[in-house]
């Protein structure tokens, strides 16, 4: 009985071991494979305690991961596990890695492919070296993706060895569902066209993101290592040495692959810090492809190249371009390179700079009451005194500076609500700043000047007070609605002159064959000077007339511009359009214009009662909305 209890127990055992041992050899396999995907999504790389200095960043190594689902570009985030973004000193750490070959490319194209099915966008930037103040061919492509894998393309070895330039990387830069971010990236996007055919496509300049965030300080300017020293509290090292180095040297020192690792680092994490991606717990909330929903945020300012406005704008694209190059000893070799006069502040300047502002405030708060002692508005200090240098008021305090008119007013406030007999503030509406400021026509005077005069009475309202930095960015997003009004209405911008006077092209055949005879003369072939002849005797419609040598100066001097008869500004068409549906069609484009000024400034400081419909609903009693428009 023991023997046959003892063997039933041996059974028992052996069957509940060979289960457990099936359970862990089926387990074993799902825990390596949940691991992989978390190390994927984590991008291999550490996590940072704390915000690292750009001094002390150690090399962080991401290593080229073998792709085994391709994923393509723009793939819709929500069929991926959630990514979080890293912090930006995680993305600024890592080590960048050099390209100088096709299987090099190659090498880490996988890789870089595997990050972009998550976030679609790159940042971007290029390297370039300047003889005499003349810039060569790109020497170096910088591109970094969300984690901060950086690769370093040096493009100069690329026409050096006279290979082709890898299929993949010319799809990816051209691939229009791939964002390129940078400060100037649509102009490097230019150099490379220009100087190895490269299509770049689907870039989005930083400044306008920053611009349109009204929480970004703009005091400090626009250029990348101001953006990353406000937003990101991040110092760049632009020193001359850096910037102007020899970037065709055979080996590129560990300084310059970490500076320029770091401009296409920094600009991806500007990006997703602009857009509030940061604080996102998963990718993005928004249902569509990856692409769609990082363009959506970008909207209007795709392939958009940056307008500067003054010199605040001072990106350092136009630095690199135009001032002259540093020697160093890596570049004694490119050739003599002349060095900037240290006699001159090379400081940039905050963005407003070159604005002219006000010497003296704008409001003076003075008010002027009817006889009878009511309201009837505010003014500045010099209207006041008119009508007490010419009788027609008395003066009721000095402060407030209060005059009472000897005269019945032809009108009175309908409301001791109204704007105009409230108090206002020198200072900038935006921010509150009082040290500078200018005047702001939230309609633009383009448009305003051909309003009709029953519009024009009372449109203070429409001047409001902003500090330079903040008039220059609402310039920018001015124009942006311009250019709508401009594709809605048929109504292009541009140089009024470059409208308004067209290329004469019978004229310019004219003035071009007159020249080349007196130029060459008889040194052209017969038939040829004939043809040349023939065209001028056309022109002065007389085929015998001789062509003596102060006709063919006449003909040379020939304005070949004409007037365009059929030129109407932008700001009248404008007008015209919304004035046909009356006096509602203009109050819709003004009010227009004041929404957009609250939509893209956020002002904090508008004085008491400024409304987007200010001064509608008297006009509408006035006038009627059918009200038939005489426009100036």
């Amino acid at each position: 009985m023991a023997t046959r209890q003892k063997a039933l127990m041996v059974a028992v055992v052996t069957l509940l071991g060979a289960t457990l041992g099936g359970l862990l050899l089926w387990r074993q396999p799902t825990l390596r494979t949940q691991k992989k995907k978390q190390r994927l999504a984590q991008g291999q790389i550490g996590v940072s305690t704390g915000p690292v200095p750009v001094e002390q960043l150690g090399p962080v190594v991401v290593e080229p991961v073998e792709s085994q689902t391709q994923l393509t570009l723009g793939q819709s985030l929500g069929l991926l596990l959630p990514v979080s973004l890293p912090p930006a000193d995680q993305v600024l750490a890592v080590q960048p890695v050099m390209v100088s070959s096709e299987e090099g490319w190659e090498q880490w194209w996988p890789s870089l492919q595997k990050e972009l099915s998550v976030y679609p966008v790159l940042g971007l930037d290029c390297e370039w070296v300047s003889v005499k103040g003349k810039a060569l061919a790109v020497s170096l492509l910088q591109m970094s993706s969300y984690s901060g894998l950086c690769v370093l393309v040096r493009l100069h070895l690329f026409r050096g060895s006279q290979q082709d330039f890898p299929l993949s990387l010319k799809e990816v830069l051209r691939d229009p569902h791939v964002l390129k971010v940078g400060v100037g990236c649509y102009e490097d996007g230019t150099r490379l066209t220009r100087d190895y055919g490269l299509a770049l496509g689907c870039t989005v300049d930083l400044r306008y993101l920053a611009l349109r965030q009204r929480k970004v300080v703009l005091n400090n300017g626009l250029s990348l290592k101001s953006l990353a020293a406000d937003l990101l509290n991040v110092s760049l090292d632009k020193s001359m040495a850096l910037r102007c180095s020899n970037w065709e040297a055979d080996q590129l020192t560990l300084e310059q692959m970490t500076y320029a690792a770091l401009d296409a680092q920094v600009s991806i994490a500007l990006f997703f810090h602009l857009l509030g991606l940061y604080s996102d717990t998963t990718p993005l909330p928004d249902s569509g492809s990856g692409y769609t929903q990082l363009a959506n945020r970008c909207q209007g300012l795709i392939d958009t190249p940056f307008r500067e406005w003054g010199e605040g704008e001072d990106g350092e694209r136009r630095r690199k371009s135009k001032k002259l190059r540093q020697p160093t000893l890596e570049s004694s070799e490119i050739g003599d390179q002349q060095v900037p006069d240290p006699r001159k502040n090379n400081k940039r300047k905050p963005l407003g700079v070159g604005y002219s502002a006000r010497k003296t405030p704008l409001y003076d708060n003075c008010f002027l009451h009817a006889p009878d002692g009511q309201p009837l508005c505010t003014c500045d200090k010099r209207k006041a005194q008119w009508y007490l240098d010419k009788g027609l008021g008395v003066l009721q305090s000095d402060e407030p500076f209060i005059v009472r008119l000897l005269f019945e007013p032809s009108g009175r406030p309908e409301s001791q609500q109204d704007y105009y007999l409230t108090a206002k503030k020198n200072m900038c509406v935006v921010c509150g700043k009082n040290e500078s400021y200018i005047r702001k026509n939230i309609v633009p005077h383009e448009y305003r000047q051909h309003f009709p005069m029953e519009m024009k009475d009372h449109n203070s309202h429409d001047v409001l007070l902003l500090c330079t930095s903040c008039h220059a960015a609402s310039t920018v997003h001015d124009g942006f609605l311009k250019q709508q009004l401009a594709d809605e209405h048929g109504a292009p911008q541009g140089c009024e002159e470059g409208v308004r006077l067209l290329e004469d092209s019978d004229r310019r055949r004219v003035r071009s064959a007159a020249r080349a005879l007196l130029t060459v003369g008889e040194g052209l072939p017969e038939v040829r000077r004939d043809e040349l002849q023939k065209v001028i005797r056309c022109f002065f419609n007389d085929t015998d007339m001789e062509l003596s040598p102060e006709t063919l100066q006449r003909a040379a001097d020939l304005e070949t511009r004409i007037f365009n008869e059929s030129y109407v500004p932008h700001g009248l068409k404008v007008v015209k359009v919304n004035a046909e549906q009356g006096l509602k069609g203009l109050m819709a484009l003004e009010s227009r214009w004041r929404q957009h000024f609250l939509s893209t400034m956020t002002p904090r400081y508008l004085p008491p009662h400024w409304s987007v419909s200010h001064n509608h609903d008297k006009l509408r009693r006035k006038y009627g909305d059918d009200l038939l428009i005489q426009l100036n």
